[in-house]
């Protein structure tokens, strides 16, 4: 999973990179993207691990990519926002000080991310152009109509200053369009930064919509006292009368909204959290292990976690019959342990 950091200048874009991934900005990297993973916290490893006693732990970890900051006067930002094409969920840093406005903030956003996904419409377009007049097979240029077409669409939704939404792309339109990963239809949080002194992150919840959740919190007070002991922290937001969102459920929020959840494997060499799709297949899970897991997979077993932390081992879960074996298509649930059987 990666998530692309996308904001203005001085939004505070730089200090949420590294309060999430733990790493400091790269100055030589202002001008291009830069890339850490951050560990998502998984409360349940601790339990199981007390079980196991297992030789090594490994938590799941998404991708976060920092981005050059954008210009309020959009000139120059398309370049920029190239760069988060390949981002499967966008995170867009609003600041609520020095005036800034949240609504009026995120419809700039959505006015930048219009002009690049537009450019790239149009550039394709004109290629498409270009080799409609060649002598080209009657099946290439089918294909090509076809995706003229479907681009025109696009284009045009895209001019009259109207983002892509995935769910109202027919199927045609989605096959021309896939590859080019366009912004407009990539799901995204809205970040809200507050000042230091903020109290009410929950006014902020107004600007939420089911497609754009938005999170609030004073990214720098949160990175300067992440640096500090938890008893410190504590003691400051106590006599200040502040308190703290935490980096642990920033990255919960981030990765239940992108649409992801955690599972679980466990045994005596190691006790691990993985990431896959909400809905998604044993099959898609056993992907996330090795790719040799979905050629061979013949069946999975599974066990609740909450059921094997409460009885205390695999054989007491046994014993009382709450474990299941599943095939390629069980939907696989948030904190399910899995034992994957593949062929040798």
């Amino acid at each position: 999973m990666k998530i692309g950091l996308v904001g203005y200048s001085g939004s505070g874009k730089s200090t949420l990179f590294e309060w999430l991934s733990g790493v400091k900005p790269d100055p030589a990297a202002v001008h291009s993207s830069q890339s850490a993973m951050a560990t998502i916290p998984e409360p349940r490893i601790e339990a199981l691990c007390q079980i196991y006693k297992p030789k090594k732990v490994t938590y799941a970890s998404m991708e976060i990519v920092d981005t050059p900051g954008l210009s309020r006067d959009h000139i120059g930002n398309v370049p920029k926002l190239a760069q988060l094409r390949e981002a499967d969920y966008l995170v867009c840093l609003v600041p609520a000080f020095s005036g800034a406005m949240v609504d009026e903030e995120m419809k700039s956003f959505v006015e930048d991310m219009i002009l690049a996904d537009l450019e790239i419409a149009t550039n394709r377009l004109q290629k498409i152009s270009e080799q409609l007049k060649k002598h080209l097979p009657k099946e290439d240029l089918e294909k090509l109509r076809e995706e003229n077409d479907a681009l025109e669409l696009i284009r045009d939704r895209l001019e009259a200053g109207n983002p892509l939404l995935a769910e109202e792309m027919s199927d045609e339109q989605y096959r021309a369009t896939r590859s080019f990963r366009f912004l407009t239809e990539k799901k995204r949080t809205i970040f809200v930064n507050t000042g230091d002194d903020e109290t009410d992150f929950g006014q902020y919840d107004k600007f939420a919509t089911e497609k754009e959740p938005v999170l609030a919190a004073s990214v720098g007070l949160e990175l300067e006292l992440s640096k500090t002991s938890p008893e410190e922290a504590k003691a400051f937001c106590d006599e200040m009368g502040l308190t703290l969102v935490g980096r642990d459920k920033v990255i919960r929020s981030l990765m239940d909204n992108s649409g992801q959840m955690v599972f679980l494997t466990a045994g005596e060499k190691e006790v691990r959290s993985w990431l896959t799709s909400k809905d998604g297949t044993a099959l898609e899970a056993a992907g996330k292990i090795h790719s040799d897991f979905v050629k061979k997979f013949i069946r999975c077993e599974v066990i609740a976690c909450d059921d094997l932390v409460r009885l205390g081992s695999e054989r007491e879960v046994k014993a009382a019959g709450l474990n299941r074996r599943e095939t390629k298509d069980y939907i696989v649930k948030e904190g399910d342990v899995l034992l994957f059987h593949i062929a040798q």
